[in-house]
C-alpha cells in the first residue's frame, strides 16, 4: 500500500474576523498550503472538508477554481478534522488519489456552545437540569481525577499558564497575552475546579493540509512529513463522556482516547516514548492534565510532578501544545485538529520560529476529543 505524506500546510489565524466568511477564511488556508506545497489548485484530485457552522462546506470550490473537484464534506464533533485527514490519507493509500487536501473551517458565534439534548439522542430531562454543559461534564471529571490522582489546583493553573504563554510566541493565535499561575488561580470559578481561564472558547478560523504519494514527494519538497498512523474511535458502554447522562457503577470503562490511542500506537509501530511533541486535546486545563495519561504518555498522577518540572514546556523533555493549544488558539471546530497538525508539521521540519522545540524532533503525535465521546489520533514523523 502507498504511503500518504504531508506537503503542505497552511493556517488562517485563529480569532475573530468579523465581515470575513468561513468559506473565505478556508480558501485562504488552502492558498497558503497550496504554496507551501508548490501545487497548484486545479492539480489536486480530491480532498475532505469538515465544518459544524457551514452546511455545505464544499462550497470553497467557488473560490479556489471550478475543477470539478471531489471535495467531500465531514462532521464527526471535534475529532471532525481527525477525519478529515483519515480519509484523505486513505485517498492516497489506496490510489483513488495523488494529490488530496484535507480542509477544516468554522466561524462560530460567542458564547458557549448550545443545543437540544435530543440531537444527541438524550432525554429532555438531562438539558433541563443544567447537565447538558460541556463546562460541567469537564469540571466533574477533573474534579474526581484530581481526587483520585492528586493532582492540584495549581497544576491545572501551570498547564493554563503555560498555552497562554505558548500562544503569545504565535503569531497566528488568538489569546497571545501571557497568564501567570497567580492570575489564572484568581479567575472566577465557572464549573468547580475549574476557573476562567482554564477553558477554551468557540471562535474562527482555517486551516488545510495538501497529501501525496509518499513516492511523489521530491517533485514538491525536500521534508515531507509522514502520516504514519490515524485512529478514530467512539466511546463504549460505561464509559462516562461528554453527553453520558450518568456515570458508570462498577469497574471504569476506558475513553475512547485510550482506545484510540492504542490502535495508532500499534499501526504506526511505535511507543509513547518515542513522541517528541504532542498536541492533546485541553478544551480546559484538566482535559489536558488527563489525556497525558490516556494517550500513554506518562502514568495517572504522574502529571503532578511532570508539569512542576517543565516536562511539557517547550524547553522540556515532552513539549505538549507548542502553539498554546486550544486554550491560545480557541477552537473553531472543523479547524482545529488541522491546527494541532499544522503546528506538528512545522516542529517536525524545524521552522517553528520562537516556538521550535531543542533537538531534531522526529515523531509528532496529535489527539481530538468530544462529544458524544470520540476521540481522534494521528501520528507523524520525518
Amino acid at each position: 500500500m502507498t504511503e500518504a505524506v504531508i506537503i503542505g500546510a497552511g493556517l488562517h489565524p485563529f480569532g475573530r474576523f468579523p465581515g470575513k466568511s468561513a468559506l473565505d477564511m478556508g480558501a485562504d488556508a488552502v492558498r497558503l498550503a497550496l504554496a507551501d506545497a508548490g501545487v497548484n489548485w486545479p492539480q489536486i484530485q480530491g480532498g475532505y472538508i469538515g465544518s459544524y457552522e457551514v452546511a455545505n462546506p464544499d462550497a470553497i470550490v467557488a473560490r479556489l477554481g471550478l475543477t470539478g473537484v471531489p471535495l467531500r464534506g465531514v462532521f464527526n464533533g471535534c475529532a471532525t478534522a481527525g477525519t478529515a485527514v483519515a480519509l484523505a490519507a486513505r485517498a492516497i493509500e489506496s490510489g483513488e488519489h495523488d494529490l488530496a487536501v484535507a480542509i477544516g473551517l468554522d466561524k462560530h458565534p460567542r458564547g458557549a456552545f448550545a443545543a437540544d439534548p435530543s440531537v444527541a439522542g438524550i432525554p429532555s430531562w438531562y438539558g433541563q437540569t443544567g447537565l447538558f454543559l460541556t463546562t460541567h461534564f469537564f469540571g466533574m471529571k477533573i474534579n474526581r481525577y484530581m481526587h483520585d490522582h492528586g493532582i492540584s489546583h495549581e497544576t491545572l493553573a501551570r498547564v493554563a499558564a503555560k498555552n497562554f504563554g505558548n500562544a503569545a510566541r504565535n503569531e497566528k493565535a488568538w489569546r497571545r497575552t501571557p497568564l501567570s499561575v497567580a492570575e489564572i488561580l484568581a479567575s472566577p470559578v465557572l464549573n468547580f475546579p475549574l476557573r476562567q481561564f482554564m477553558y477554551c472558547g468557540p471562535d474562527e478560523g482555517a486551516a488545510a493540509l495538501v497529501l501525496c504519494r509518499a513516492d511523489q514527494a521530491h517533485k514538491y519538497t525536500g521534508k515531507p512529513v509522514r502520516i504514519r498512523s490515524t485512529a478514530l474511535r467512539s466511546r463504549r458502554l460505561g464509559a462516562f463522556e461528554v453527553q453520558s447522562p450518568s456515570f458508570p457503577v462498577g469497574e471504569n470503562v476506558a475513553s475512547p482516547t485510550v482506545d484510540a490511542s492504542r490502535e495508532a500506537y500499534e499501526r504506526a509501530g511505535i511507543g509513547p516514548e518515542d513522541v517528541d511533541v504532542a498536541q492533546l486535546q485541553d478544551t480546559d486545563a484538566g482535559s489536558e492534565i488527563i489525556h497525558m495519561a490516556e494517550n500513554g504518555l506518562c502514568k495517572d498522577g504522574e502529571q503532578e510532578r511532570l508539569i512542576a518540572e517543565g516536562a511539557t514546556e517547550i524547553g522540556g523533555r515532552l513539549p505538549v501544545n507548542t502553539d498554546g493549544g486550544l486554550l491560545g488558539n480557541g477552537e473553531p471546530i472543523g479547524a482545529s485538529g488541522l491546527r494541532q497538525i499544522h503546528e506538528i508539521v512545522h516542529q517536525l521540519r524545524g521552522t517553528a520560529g520562537d516556538r521550535q522545540i531543542p533537538g531534531t524532533p522526529r515523531v509528532g503525535y496529535t489527539h481530538l476529543y468530544g462529544a458524544p465521546g470520540v476521540s481522534a489520533v494521528t501520528i507523524l514523523s520525518t
